[in-house]
């Protein structure tokens, strides 16, 4: 082999005998190794707990570079996207792979207003959840139900995955406002043609018949941006469950209830929630930020700053980035003064200086602004990982739909290492000590 070329497969040595891998590498030069003849050939699987070093597909839906921050949808900066779109065009260019133009736009945004209301049986399940029932919770039952309503995904799921997808995310929004308004023992409010996607979300949520609710647009725009910054991150937890289950051949609406009973864990979805509740504790300790450093820090103390570091990224996440700026200049225009805020601002400040969190990649990541935006909105922290579903909805039915055009794909099987007990002789019920 000549001494600059690059070689096409790596070689592993087990028991004395050599095998070749292929290798593969991604069009932005990300680099794998083809283990899946492993078994086969050498009677090995590998060990990846939690999957940390494990590619479970390839996709040209999401690039993320997480030791320089870099995130693209498709091929466009997440910069470039919060900036100059709405969220209806990137649920399109995650749907499509093509930003739109102004007719599929326009006939994007109408499918999205026909579809938007719910079955009227579907209304009356509202009724038999507690009322201390989880949104999440809640929000994962309707949409499974929704198979039952339009099941034309039975015989061929892709030939109406256009209608489909478009009506998931239409009517999402509309069974996220109803479960809130039903939360707080309000008339529920039906979605108007009049409003855009993020507006008709907001006065749903929001107006009452004796104080009709005012659609800002700088609140729309903010509540835009923040379901763009969460519209897909790669095979993330809910995102690689919804392709999991996907791949059992079940239908959409299963896979994406699947993903939000995922997206609900605490460790995942459920952090945003956690960084207000670390605030507000900070908050009523007098402001004591120093002690709380100092309890992060502490191996023995169970205390963890909330909103800081990533699984993937190793710098300051990008969309947090975005999610800060925003913060500063929505409450600015609501002329709200949050001291969680300067909280956050006094932790994040402590957090880039400080060499404990450097070394351990300690940044803010995309959760520790978004909650006090969602506050100044109105939006309650139980409704906070809601909020991440209906932003995560068509990063999750892109996903499902590549997964299902892929015709490698097979249904997902992980194998283990097992460590339980050898072989034992079986004894009667009358013979057991």
């Amino acid at each position: 082999m000549p001494a600059n070329s690059t070689p096409s497969t790596a070689e592993l040595k087990v028991n004395g005998r050599v095998y070749h891998l292929p290798l593969i590498q991604g069009t932005m030069g990300d680099k794998a190794i083809d283990i899946s003849g492993l078994l086969q050939n050498t009677g090995y699987i590998t060990l990846d707990t939690g999957y940390k070093n494990t590619g479970s597909c390839t996709s040209g839906i999401t690039y993320l570079d997480g030791k320089n921050g870099v995130l693209r949808f498709r091929g466009y900066a997440i910069e470039d996207l919060a900036s100059n779109c709405i969220f209806v065009e990137v649920a399109y260019l995650l749907l499509h792979g093509k930003l739109p133009n102004e007719n599929e736009l326009l006939a994007f945004r109408e499918l999205l207003g026909r579809f938007a209301l719910l079955h009227e049986d579907m209304i009356h399940f509202f009724d038999h959840f507690p009322s201390h029932a989880s949104p999440m919770s809640i929000l994962s039952v309707m949409v499974n139900s929704l198979c039952n309503f339009y099941p034309e995904l039975s015989d061929d799921p892709l030939e109406d995955f256009d209608v489909t997808s478009t009506r998931l995310i239409s009517k999402i929004r509309t069974i996220a406002a109803f479960s809130y308004k039903k939360s707080m023992g309000q008339p529920l409010v039906y979605p108007r043609h009049d409003l855009c996607y993020c507006g008709n979300f907001l006065n749903m949520m929001f107006d009452k018949p004796v104080h009709p609710y005012e659609v800002r647009p700088e609140v729309v725009a903010a509540l835009n941006k923040l379901l763009i910054l969460h519209a897909d991150h790669e095979q993330n937890c809910s995102t690689s469950t919804v392709r999991l289950v996907g791949s059992a051949g079940v239908n959409i609406y299963a896979a994406v209830s699947a993903g939000i009973n995922a997206l609900w864990g605490p460790l995942h979805g459920g952090a945003n929630e956690a960084v207000i509740d670390m605030l507000e504790l900070i908050y009523a300790d007098d402001c004591n930020i120093s002690k709380y450093i100092d309890k992060a820090k502490d191996k023995d103390d169970p205390f963890r700053l909330s909103g800081f570091g990533h699984r993937v990224y190793r710098t300051y996440d990008p969309r947090a980035k975005i999610i800060k700026k925003a913060c500063d200049e929505i409450l600015g225009v609501l002329h709200i003064s949050d001291p969680l805020l300067d909280i956050a601002h006094k932790l994040e400040e402590i957090a880039l200086k400080e060499e404990y969190f450097i070394e351990r990649n300690l940044y803010p990541n995309v959760d520790f602004y978004s909650g006090i935006i969602y506050r100044a909105l109105g939006i309650p922290s139980n409704m906070f990982t809601v909020m991440f579903a209906l932003g995560r909805l068509p990063g999750w039915l892109a996903q499902w739909k590549e997964m299902r055009e892929d015709p490698t794909t097979k249904i997902g099987r992980p194998r283990q290492v097992y460590n339980g007990e050898p072989a034992r002789e079986f004894m009667p019920l009358v013979d057991r000590k």
